[in-house]
């Protein structure tokens, strides 16, 4: 489509619609940060009764949350997205107060130029956090961040991803309906994500593509706010040669299915020898036969496709699914934030070039290792991937005493379990002087001044 400049006064009124949307985006961080002080101030366990309710109204509700959930099988939606909500919630109502509580320092390990201090260490909420939900786990992924950020004392901006806005709508009066004090968590529009992250919050979470990431860092980076990202991953699998290949088979085609592979963790890159890669493959052709996936077309996946085939990469189409049957000099080709069901087998001579190749690649959030125990746990130690599985995948992610979190262009900082309910707040210390100030007593003072004076 051709280039067409606005008119002057076409101009004229954008940057006027621009400014509205800004001053409104502000109004309500601003309105955000009032509404959280008094939340704040409500002790720990009173917040985390709001909480307990809510956790039981969810349990009323869950016909209806299938049906705000229509493009996935409801089997999935109580595995993936309900279920993991709620023991996150039991999580934070059996440790949040532990966690939050306020901490005295012991005297052992104080320097002994500092006796006669008492040091206390407190956990403070942040303030107003925005949420940026993403489209492929609407109600778990955002939800379980905003109830911590409520367990934390924070008041909440949460913005749904496209088409999900009527599902978090009855997400927040479901708090509301539990006790939460109106305002302390409000909804925004859709598109209003670009305006809000250069709002000045107190911090914002995203999850999404590394595209939205380098988006909204961008605009964090003009008010310094800080910023949790959960972006997306292209996790490794490493088939050891002690493998049970079937068991391999099993779990990537699981990986494949749930979500129809649109999973931040779903498995892509499976690095496996020579030897035993036409084993598992036609495992898994024959499981792909037996249980094909329901997928639909992807632009992006349509573009690696074309890379690959332009590559003389081998492409197999199977049962919905898209297999690539790579070398290790085209290993870099699956490093590709792509959500669709396809994943990469790649040829390795063995493990340690396998490791070469992952050490250099973009995304670094999740992996899978299967083998034997003492082999796998061995192997482990070697990988940078927050998220690590032996002889299995995704599944053990959603235990809501661990945290989540990547680095490199799969982002940074954690959400979830302890690691991710302490994010939500900062450490503040606060000293008493009990006794032995002597850095303030007269004689003290007298040396000081003697020994500067030379």
């Amino acid at each position: 489509m051709p280039y067409t400049p606005l008119s002057a006064p076409e101009a004229l009124a954008l940057a006027a619609q621009l400014r509205e949307t800004n001053a409104s985006a502000l109004a309500l961080r601003e309105a955000l940060q009032r509404r959280q002080k008094p939340w704040g101030a409500v002790p720990i366990k009173a917040r985390l009764k709001v909480l307990r309710r809510f956790r039981r109204h969810l349990w009323k509700v869950i016909p209806e949350l299938l049906r705000l959930i229509p493009d996935h099988a409801p089997a999935d939606v109580m595995t993936a997205e309900i279920l993991p909500l709620i023991a996150a919630i039991r999580f934070l109502e059996r440790e949040a107060v532990g966690l939050l509580k306020e901490r005295s320092l012991s005297p052992f390990g104080r320097p002994f130029w500092l006796s006669g201090l008492d040091t206390r260490v407190r956990r403070r909420p942040l303030g107003a956090v925005l949420i940026i939900a993403p489209g492929n786990y609407p109600l778990m992924l955002p939800g379980i961040q905003v109830v911590q950020a409520l367990a934390a004392g924070n008041a909440v901006a949460l913005k749904p991803a496209p088409g999900r806005t009527a599902l978090l709508a009855r997400f927040v009066l479901l708090l509301e309906e539990a006790g939460l004090p109106h305002g302390v968590l409000k909804l925004i529009p859709e598109e209003d994500g670009p305006s809000a992250s250069a709002a000045g919050y107190d911090l914002i979470i995203l999850t999404g593509s590394e595209a939205t990431g380098r988006e909204v860092a961008r605009a964090a980076a003009e008010t310094a706010t800080p910023t949790i990202m959960e972006l997306s991953g292209a996790d490794p699998v490493f088939v050891l040669p002690c493998a049970d290949l079937a068991l391999v088979a099993r779990a990537l085609h699981f990986g494949l299915t749930l979500k129809q592979g649109a999973t931040c963790i779903a498995p892509r890159r499976v690095f496996i020898d020579a030897t035993h890669k036409p084993v598992l493959l036609a495992l898994l052709r024959h499981l792909l036969d037996t249980a094909p996936i329901r997928s639909s077309s992807s632009g992006a996946l349509d573009a690696l496709v074309g890379r690959a085939l332009e590559m003389g990469v081998p492409v197999l189409h199977e049962g919905g699914a898209t297999i690539l049957s790579l070398t290790s000099e085209q290993a870099s080709l699956a490093d590709q934030d792509v959500f669709a069901p396809w994943l990469a087998l790649i040829t390795v001579r063995d493990m340690a070039e396998a490791l070469t190749l992952e050490r250099g690649a973009r995304h670094v959030l999740g992996a899978s290792i299967f083998g034997s125990h003492r082999d796998a746990w061995r192997f482990a130690r070697q990988i940078g991937a927050g998220t690590i599985t032996v002889n299995d995948l995704i599944v053990p992610s959603a235990d809501p005493r661990l945290s989540f979190g990547g680095s490199k262009c799969s982002g940074h900082g954690v959400t979830r379990g302890r690691e991710g309910l302490l994010a939500m707040t900062r450490p503040v210390s606060v000293s008493t002087r009990r006794w032995n100030a002597l850095h303030l007593t007269a004689r003290i003072r007298v040396l000081h001044a003697r020994f500067n004076s030379r």
